[in-house]
């Protein structure tokens, strides 16, 4: 006889937090690892900060792919277990990992010969081109690492283990922080090697992170297993799987289609491009527990949904809602509060702090709508409406951002672009309300209620 799987009988609040800490202490790690990074980066001077912010939006689109493709796995994963259906889970997570290999061909590919034209693009100056692209293409030889290691994370959470994935985040971030002073700025007797150092102490970390990972799956008992031999792909798997995860990629690879385009039109400064780039390094502090919540909920919605549970899928959602909007209500006043000082780890000059100080101001305005929006799309991914997910993040990212900030540049300059950003987040609010409600009366709604709390 099975047991009786959590996500389906524990209290929602308890069940929840449980289950997202983990991956929300993780991606706090996370957020860290990213800031020292250009911390130590930026110690360097003004224009390797830029360096690294011009390839930020190329690992943004990385780590898109990887963790869409995660998404769909999981998403899939979490139903079929809730479904009773094993072997369709254990199919799932077997043709994860090798979507995985897939994907890190490509990015490899790539970032061997097109690094140096990527970043030639944006800058015209020596150093910038010839840091920007070696980061680069070390960063994209090395995805491997990230695509093996998401993909594991999302099998083992779609399994309601958080535990386990917390680990192995936490223990490449810790590895990347501890070397990046050696291997950045050439302490201990390291050589100093400055911005790819930075791409070097992060893949390192990366590396061990997806051993454990690996270890971890393979050697402990799950209610998933992975096949190594005889494997073959299965058309319908991978439609399952990116039914979900191709929007869910395009979702956050929107973010960097974005970063694209803010780039170019704030090209004629350098300097408000490192603003740019040390706003999303510092807002990842507040987002970051936020996705956290995002994976604790994402499982328990999916195996509720596949469970039939109307009941349990709806708490859990409401539930993400209120712990999201106080997350962002205190990180808004953070940076409504202390703008200098956060610009200050960045060792920022006084022209920087004059662009930076009201950007950071002006663009914290759009946490709260992005709180309700950042659950929204976990509970349109949970009942495999991958698509609402997608044109949500187009509002919200792209097709308001990028005209709203072409706009406001035309209209008043630099310090009316940052206003793109929360005028954006009341589109997209505007769009998850309606669709929200919509899924609610036509899947939601009818689902049979088989569990009394």
């Amino acid at each position: 006889m099975t047991e009786e799987n959590k996500m389906g009988t524990m209290p929602v609040g308890r069940l929840m937090m449980g289950m997202a800490w983990p991956a929300m202490l993780s991606m706090m790690i996370q957020a860290l690892y990213n800031v020292i990074d250009s911390i130590f980066v930026a110690m360097i001077d003004e224009a390797s900060l830029t360096a690294v912010t011009l390839v930020f939006p190329i690992q943004m689109l990385l780590v898109s792919v990887a963790v869409g493709t995660g998404v769909g796995v999981n998403s899939l994963i979490a139903r079929r277990l809730g479904a009773k259906r094993f072997e369709e889970a254990n199919k799932a997570a077997s043709h994860g990992f090798r979507i995985a290999f897939i994907n890190w061909a490509v990015f490899a590919i790539l970032g061997l010969f097109l690094s140096k034209m990527y970043i030639s693009a944006y800058s015209d100056s020596a150093y910038i081109v010839e840091n920007g692209s070696l980061f680069l293409m070390i960063t994209m030889v090395c995805s491997l690492f990230v695509f093996i290691q998401v993909n594991t994370e999302k099998v083992l959470q779609a399994t309601g283990s958080m535990l386990l994935p917390m680990a192995c985040s936490l223990t490449g971030a810790i590895i990347n922080i501890v070397l990046d002073p050696f291997l950045i700025l050439g302490f201990g007797g390291f050589p100093k090697l400055g911005v790819p150092g930075a791409a070097i102490a992060t893949s390192i970390g990366q590396f061990i992170a997806m051993c454990m990972g690996l270890y971890l799956l393979f050697k402990k008992k799950h209610q998933v297993s992975v096949q190594v031999k005889g494997f073959k792909f299965e058309k319908d798997i991978i439609k399952a799987i990116y039914n979900v995860g191709f929007p869910a990629m395009l979702m956050q690879s929107i973010g960097s289609v974005m970063l694209f385009f803010i780039n170019g039109l704030l090209a004629f400064s350098a300097t408000a491009v490192a603003v740019l780039g040390s706003y999303f390094r510092l807002q990842s502090f507040i987002f970051m527990p936020v996705f956290g919540l995002n994976q604790g909920a994402l499982p328990i919605m999916g195996y509720n949904y596949g469970a039939r549970n109307k009941e349990r899928l709806m708490k859990t959602y409401k539930f993400g809602i209120l712990v999201a909007l106080v997350i962002m209500f205190v990180g808004m006043v953070v940076f409504l509060t202390l703008p200098a000082q956060l610009l200050g780890l960045f060792s920022a000059s006084e022209q920087m702090l004059e662009i930076g100080v009201p950007a950071l101001r002006i663009i914290c305005l759009c946490f709260l709508p992005a709180a309700f929006g950042i659950l929204t799309s976990t509970i349109f991914q949970a009942t495999g409406n991958g698509m609402l997910s997608m044109w949500q993040a187009l509002i919200r990212q792209l097709i308001g951002i990028v005209p709203l900030a072409w706009l406001m540049l035309k209209i008043g300059g630099l310090t009316m672009v940052w206003w793109a950003w929360p005028m954006a987040e009341v589109l997209g609010l505007i769009y998850s309300v309606i669709f929200v409600k919509r899924l609610y009366k036509k899947e939601i709604e009818p689902l049979g209620r088989q569990y009394e709390e």
